[in-house]
């Protein structure tokens, strides 16, 4: 990655790649907005793509390709079994994790569902830095539970600690004590920390935690799927990783775990997924679950166009000119939003800017989900799409009563090589004119409500008529138009 120093002395993000596909967006009158999320039931998982402007929601599967990806994907061998465009990926993975067992599947989930299926028993544990809502909803539903062990620090919004998504060790030793490690199914790292900021692991930790997991027979596994930022941040943040290539971390980080799995709609810009497993009984005993869920062995649900253009993202996920352009934004979103003072998620992790929504509208209890009722008033203000990452996004307790979150995030991914600068800045001006008008935002109720992984497909309401005056006062201010 180049130090590109521009002469008026002002920090910039250079993207080191051109645009030469295209596609129109359209930005919707304010009081379509409005209409539109009042027919989405205040979901912005349920809102059309085509009435977004800028689509922050996520960055899986929605990550631009380069020409050598679309060029790929014109070459596959498109065969039901043996395909050898699955041994071309297979071979890549080895290559780059040192692990020559793969698993297949259509995505990260899909791989949480066979892991927990294979390994998660009532009663199990699975102990884990922080948990991720589809990896912990698997484990949940065949009886077994969480224990999250991420250091307090990673919990704390505004923070300088380079590695929040790092495992307390002091609280490893207690819990495996308490579990005993019979009862404990695996422990899972996610590299880059989805549901508290994208916040990123070090090797050190790494070594550690698995180090403790491994002296006591404990199955360690990797969620790979956001590490292309993590290592980033290990190249740039941790010392001994200054002189390392991207591939000599990625090894190092790989030669802890016995699986690693991930999503590539996240790592490698595609879409689909892969189970990478070191002992090859291991391997065995698991791989009956791919043709019963997935595919046969060679596709495991997945296009096979999607997996030449995974096995070029992951050569290109290994060069650091690429996978520096997403936290570079990133950082330059939150850093405008920081110097104006809008409540961010410090210091700017992966995946995407983090508000933290529990001090930006502070009067909205966590009963009333704060984090929901504030990504639907951006969506109303600027025809922007983020993620709730909160309450809203947690499951119930057993009895019936809310299980509050940790934090209260609105997530506004930055999928790769996707958005423009202009379009950052137009987001920190919608973002500064919603936090000067704060104190209109209401929150919101459930009026249908999925028993689980409710963000997706559940239905709100506003607690009062706030999405309308807020509407109104942007109106006021910008036009209809706007």
């Amino acid at each position: 990655m180049p130090n590109i120093k521009f002469y008026k002395n002002k920090e910039v993000p250079l993207e080191l790649h051109r645009v030469e596909i295209v596609k129109q967006l359209s930005l919707l009158p304010v009081d379509e907005r409005l209409k539109k999320m009042k027919e989405a039931g205040f979901n912005t998982f349920q809102l059309h793509n085509g009435d977004i402007f800028m689509d922050m929601l996520t960055d899986s599967g929605v990550n631009a390709m380069s020409n050598h990806q679309l060029s790929a994907m014109m070459q596959p061998d498109d065969a039901y079994a043996g395909s050898e465009t699955f041994y071309k990926m297979q071979d890549k993975l080895a290559e780059i994790f040192g692990i020559s067992h793969c698993l297949p599947a259509h995505q990260g989930r899909a791989c949480e569902n066979i892991l927990a299926t294979r390994f998660v028993k009532p009663g199990n544990c699975v102990v884990m830095n922080y948990h991720f809502t589809t990896a912990k909803a698997h484990i949940t539903r065949l009886g077994g539970h969480v224990e999250e062990l991420v250091k307090d620090e990673g919990l704390e919004t505004k923070s300088t600690l380079p590695f929040k998504g790092d495992i307390d060790l002091d609280k490893l030793k207690k819990c495996i004590e308490e579990e005993t490690p019979k009862n404990i199914a695996f422990m899972r790292i996610e590299s880059g920390t989805n549901l508290i900021g994208g916040q990123p692991v070090s090797l050190d930790n790494i070594r550690k935690a698995t180090k403790i997991a491994r002296d006591k027979g404990i199955l360690t596994v990797l969620d790979a799927s956001l590490l292309q930022d993590n290592l980033f941040f290990n190249k740039t943040r941790e010392k001994e990783c200054k002189d390392m290539t991207i591939r000599e971390i990625t090894r190092a980080i790989a030669d802890n775990f016995d699986i690693i799995y991930f999503s590539a709609r996240k790592f490698g810009f595609a879409r689909g997924g892969a189970i990478l497993v070191r002992d090859e009984k291991l391997f065995h005993s698991m791989e009956d679950l791919v043709p019963m869920f997935e595919g046969f062995l060679t596709y495991g649900g997945m296009s096979i166009r999607e997996m030449e253009a995974m096995t070029v993202g992951f050569d290109e996920s290994m060069e650091m000119d690429v996978i520096s352009q997403g936290p570079q934004f990133i950082k330059y979103c939150v850093d405008e939003l920081v110097d104006y003072g809008v409540p961010m998620v410090t210091p700017a992790g992966g995946l995407g800017a983090h508000i933290n929504a529990m001090e930006f509208v502070k009067h909205i209890p966590q009963t009333e989900y704060p984090a929901g009722a504030l990504v639907c008033a951006l969506y109303i203000c600027g025809g922007i799409r983020g993620m709730e990452r909160g309450t809203l996004s947690e499951e119930r307790e057993p009895d019936g009563s809310e299980r509050f979150a940790s934090m209260e995030l609105v997530r506004l991914a930055m999928p790769r090589r996707v958005f423009t600068l202009s379009q950052v800045e137009y987001v920190t001006d919608r973002v500064k004119w919603l936090f000067d008008h704060r104190e209109m935002i209401g929150g919101l109720k459930f009026t249908h409500e999925p028993k689980t992984l409710r963000f997706f497909t559940g239905k709100l309401m506003p607690t009062s008529d706030w999405p309308d005056k807020l509407a109104a006062a942007f109106r006021k201010d910008f036009g209809k138009d706007c």
